[in-house]
């Protein structure tokens, strides 16, 4: 049996160091009688393509940004409320593998999909042409790019910006060109796809996560055998662990390059996390008003709060 994985990142990405990590595992594991066939890079389609092919199974699993994955589940966008998560990776994955977490993944069979796991692609930084990004006023008459994300929309509108939707792969011309005058994503993302180069500021923020949503066509998956379904639980847990450990190995070499080149670099002090901070809490209340979404959310904010003693809601 062949496995067919997808997913966007470059192989010199911890992403693809994951997908490795998961391919060599589950091939190993089971004398080769399964077998992985990677597809990097967006080799397989655009993001929301590589979705929809996974939720008709002509891709077996892929690994998705979250923000791609909620117009088709809108549950997911809880993980990408803006100043949601701890601003400390360790913390952020407890609660990602938390039960809450997994409550949340499984959210994902309302689309057809089999949630496997939080893939990490670290914090999202702003970059930005022209202004440098210190409250959220400063994004007034700027207009970022963003995934196709009605929340990530919604967090730039609230801040008194504009977001204008642009697919991943034109997102270099887009800065380059002055259609839009910035953009979030993670240091490796930046760094690999050179959008410091054609940016002004970098910016880190803090504000959000790039969390990648690792998934599988669900009647394929249920169709398996239960010997199979758990080498491949295995093989996830061995990924992500990979990719975590990956990140964590890179960030620092991506921040010092960035801060090498051109480009201004500046990190949001404390005070001025805290104020955007505040500005965000109605923005979760505009975002998140299904009631089902809510409970997830409220437990969501309770063991943030127990894992870092951040609490979710601002304070009255």
């Amino acid at each position: 049996m062949t496995i067919t994985f997808s997913h966007n990142q470059p192989e010199d990405s911890p992403e693809h160091a994951g997908a490795v990590a998961f391919q060599e595992h589950i091939e190993e594991e089971t004398d080769g009688n399964v077998t992985v066939d990677l597809y990097p890079d967006s080799q397989m389609g655009s993001l929301r393509e590589q979705v929809e092919s996974t939720q008709l199974g002509e891709i077996d699993i892929t690994m998705q940004p979250s923000a791609v994955v909620s117009p088709f589940v809108d549950a997911v966008k809880i993980v990408d409320l803006p100043y949601l998560w701890p601003e400390s990776n360790e913390q952020k994955y407890e609660v990602q593998d938390s039960e809450v977490g997994e409550e949340l993944l499984g959210t994902l069979n309302q689309g057809q999909l089999e949630g496997l796991g939080y893939w990490p692609g670290g914090f999202k930084l702003f970059t930005t042409s022209g202004k440098e990004i210190h409250k959220p006023s400063d994004f007034e008459g700027l207009t970022m790019r963003t995934m196709e994300s009605p929340a990530l929309i919604s967090q730039y509108e609230g801040w008194g910006g504009n977001a204008e939707p642009v697919p991943y792969a034109e997102v270099y011309n887009a800065l380059q060109q002055g259609v839009v005058d910035g953009q979030e994503n993670p240091l490796q993302t930046i760094y690999l796809n050179d959008y410091h180069k054609v940016q002004d500021y970098v910016i880190e923020s803090h504000h959000g996560t790039m969390t990648y949503l690792l998934m599988a066509n669900q009647s394929w998956f249920n169709g398996l055998n239960e010997q199979t379904q758990e080498a491949i639980t295995a093989a996830e847990e061995v990924g992500v662990e990979a990719a975590r450990d990956s990140l964590a190995e890179t960030e620092d070499e991506y921040r010092q390059k960035i801060k090498d080149s051109e480009a201004e670099y500046y990190e949001l002090t404390d005070e001025e996390i805290q104020t955007f901070r505040e500005a965000s809490q109605p923005i979760h209340e505009e975002i998140v008003q299904d009631a089902d979404q809510q409970e997830i959310l409220e437990k969501m904010y309770n063991k943030i709060e127990e894992v870092s003693g951040q609490s979710g809601e601002s304070e009255e």
